[in-house]
């Protein structure tokens, strides 16, 4: 029995297929393949909801009696952009100078690649797992995660599935191997103000009211004071004005409206429903206070809208499941990794509701960029570190 013990290999199959979110392109397809040999029950399940795409996931485990470790991650892929920008055709797995080019070389075919790869050597070499071990892989995590792993984890849920613990293959590390754990992730959170206005003549601004001054009053007031100074283990809260429009292509009209979009980034001093309410408070406020709208007795008027549901902020702090791959990653590489929050958010927010989750991947310095590439190397250390982390992990205080 031939099992997929060659990281390179692997990836290559992956990248060839061209899963640019929704498309399922046949990675999933791909990735049965390779865990087929290695006696894998895997099961495609396809979620839909009226608005969004149908997506492809896949489930596959290989049970026996002990702990369950699941791996996560997702085989669909952001767009290539223009072809033409390319060292090598971006779904070609070409290989130059060690370095193979592909998107979702990092993010993230290439973690789920080396973690297949490490079970392929553990049991080529002849070794058993005294648990379960299974791969939850989604084709929606580039896209707006609506049907893929928040679903999945529950359609496992309700078949009676349930984890120990969870690795999410996601590319961790800002320049080697080793350097970082992901042990948790800050909360995020969107909405978009429109503030209304009345159009009129700019060389008659009594006449008019120009919602751009509401909006920059409403701005300030969301942008200052700082919200926290951070925490013993997150950055502080930051909140970022992303999108400002008012559509108007007129430069002596004062429009009528103007709308601008903001996301914020918090961490454990807030839930998202605390945050919420302090943003009510510094709008409300702000909105009485007149101070760029001169001659104006009338607070702004301005409509508050949330975006998608909030990711909430969480932290692992699962002694077995930090301090083994802790020391799995110094064994393969004398590293000691950081114990990581920051960046953005990915598809662990969602399985921490059902077990603790770290993630640990590649080097994320490519990913999404036109020529993202992973160097043959780190495939080979990542394999590694994956290998000794089942080792370690299963037989923590065995």
């Amino acid at each position: 029995m031939t099992f997929p013990v060659d990281p390179a290999k692997n990836l290559a199959a992956l990248i060839r297929c061209a899963s640019v979110t929704p498309a399922e392109g046949g990675a999933l397809a791909a990735l049965e393949t390779l865990l087929k040999p290695m006696s894998f029950t895997v099961e495609r399940p396809v979620f839909s909801q009226p608005g969004t795409p149908d997506i492809e996931n896949l489930y596959a485990r290989r049970s026996g009696n002990g702990p369950h470790l699941m791996f996560a991650g997702h085989t669909d892929v952001v767009p290539v952009g223009d072809e033409k920008d390319w060292t090598h055709p971006p779904f070609s797995a070409a290989i130059e100078q060690g370095e193979m080019y592909g998107r979702g070389a990092v993010d993230m075919k290439g973690g789920i690649a080396c973690f297949v790869a490490a079970l392929g050597r553990h049991f080529a070499a002849g070794k058993t797992i005294p648990g379960s071990v299974s791969l939850l892989i989604t084709g929606d995590e580039e896209g707006p995660a609506i049907n893929g792993t928040v679903k999945l984890l529950d359609w496992a849920a309700r078949k009676g599935e349930r984890w120990d613990a969870a690795i999410v293959g996601e590319p961790t590390n800002p320049d080697a191997i080793g350097d970082a754990i992901k042990i948790g992730r800050r909360g995020s959170l969107s909405g978009d103000i429109i503030v209304l206005g009345r159009q009129g003549h700019a060389a008659y601004p009594h006449l008019a009211d120009n919602p751009v001054r509401g909006a920059a009053t409403l701005m300030e007031a969301l942008m200052t004071p700082a919200f926290d100074e951070g925490t013993a283990d997150f950055q502080p809260t930051n909140l970022e004005v992303t999108t400002i429009d008012v559509g108007n292509k007129a430069t002596n009209v004062i429009p009528a409206r103007a709308q601008f979009s903001f996301n914020v980034r918090f961490n454990d001093t807030w839930s998202a429903e605390t945050l919420m309410a302090e943003i009510h408070n510094r709008l409300d406020r702000a909105a009485r206070r007149f101070r760029l709208r001169p001659g104006k007795d009338m607070p702004v008027n301005f409509e508050l809208k949330w975006r998608e549901p909030p990711s909430h902020v969480f932290l692992t702090r699962d002694a077995k499941l930090v301090s083994t791959l802790s020391s799995s990653i110094m064994a393969a590489t004398g590293r000691e990794p950081s114990l990581s929050t920051s960046g953005g958010t990915s598809d662990a927010r969602f399985i921490k509701d059902y077990c603790p989750v770290v993630e640990f991947g590649l080097v994320g310095k490519t990913m999404h960029m036109v020529d993202e590439r992973v160097a043959l190397a780190d495939l080979e250390m990542l394999t590694a570190i994956y290998q000794r982390f089942l080792v370690d992990w299963f037989g923590f205080a065995a």
